[in-house]
């Protein structure tokens, strides 16, 4: 009789069955199987971090989310608090509405992500991390819980996360402004303010770059973040769809554009605003954004690329 071990899965796929169109649970289920992988599905909200931080904890290689940005933000949770980052790789599974961070990581449809999975090149990515928070794409300042059930597919395939700022100017009857401070190198010797005032949104590239032209893939392995901040603008300015992807987009005396490794927000209120982490929404009044240079290990598609640069 042969003995039985408690060896953990060497891949744990954490599926999001109710994400993105839904229609994509017996694909990924029948796939896994094939291929020998251990596959859990979410029940509740925060569950694919649960998941994820119980597989780290168990010794498994390998963790993969099934879903959209918000599930793999989910997992990334997970490994951070198991503080396992840097022991196991994580991989995605394109099955979310946008699926922005993993096309950019040329990871664009289900075949593709398990042809990835099998024998894709690993590389060694950036995590950003706002506050205790990490986010793998995008950290964004200035939206709503409803921005997302507001926001168009094909809004944000035209432009990607950036829709979810646009829906939000649309769909509120009074938008307040951030009053905020915005200060590079917090930690060192000479922190340098680097801007001050109203800002309309905020937005923090990890793995997105938020560009008019060109590719809309920040470098994700440079140890630096992407930052973009609008100010304030008239209301009735933000009422149109094209005015307002001009207003973010076009280059101006309205908009701050910077790379920093870190950069420390302080609002200029006693109550916290919302903050959305790869679509993950988050209360913060003051948030330290910082990368962790490097710090997972993530297999890509053949169309990622390490240096990208805008057309």
């Amino acid at each position: 009789m042969a003995a039985q071990t408690n060896e953990p899965p060497e891949t744990v796929v954490v599926l999001n069955p109710h994400s993105g169109s839904a229609d994509h649970r017996d694909a990924v289920r029948d796939r896994a199987t094939v291929l020998g992988y251990d596959l859990r599905e979410t029940e509740y909200g925060g569950h694919a971090a649960d998941i994820a931080r119980e597989s780290a904890t168990a010794g498994v290689e390998r963790v993969v989310a099934a879903g959209g940005d918000g599930t793999l933000n989910e997992v990334v949770q997970g490994v951070v608090d198991a503080d396992a980052l840097e022991d196991l790789t994580v991989g995605v599974i394109p099955a979310g509405t946008g699926n922005d961070f993993a096309g950019n990581l040329g990871i664009t449809d289900l075949d593709t992500a398990f042809d990835v999975l099998e024998s894709g090149e690993h590389r060694r990515i950036d995590v950003g991390m706002a506050n205790d928070r990490p986010f793998v794409n995008s950290c964004v300042a200035g939206l709503t819980a409803d921005a997302s059930s507001a926001t168009s597919d094909e809004l944000k395939s035209r432009i990607g996360v950036l829709a979810y700022a646009v829906a939000t100017l649309r769909t509120a009857a009074e938008f307040e402004a951030l009053d905020l401070t915005a200060s590079v190198d917090p930690a060192g010797d000479e922190p340098r303010t680097v801007w001050d005032g109203s800002a309309a949104v905020v937005l923090v590239g990890n793995g997105r770059r938020f560009a008019h032209e060109g590719s809309t893939q920040a470098n994700v392995e440079d140890g630096l973040l992407d930052v973009t901040i609008v100010e304030e603008a008239p209301p009735r300015s933000l009422l149109q769809e094209r005015v307002t992807e001009r207003l973010f987009s076009e280059d101006g005396d309205h908009i701050t554009r910077l790379l920093a490794s870190s950069l420390e927000l302080s609002l200029a209120t006693d109550e916290s605003v919302d903050f959305s982490l790869d679509g993950e929404m988050h209360e913060f009044q003051t948030t330290s954004l910082s990368t962790r240079h490097r710090a997972l290990r993530f297999p890509v598609g053949e169309a990622y690329e390490p240096t990208p640069t805008a057309d």
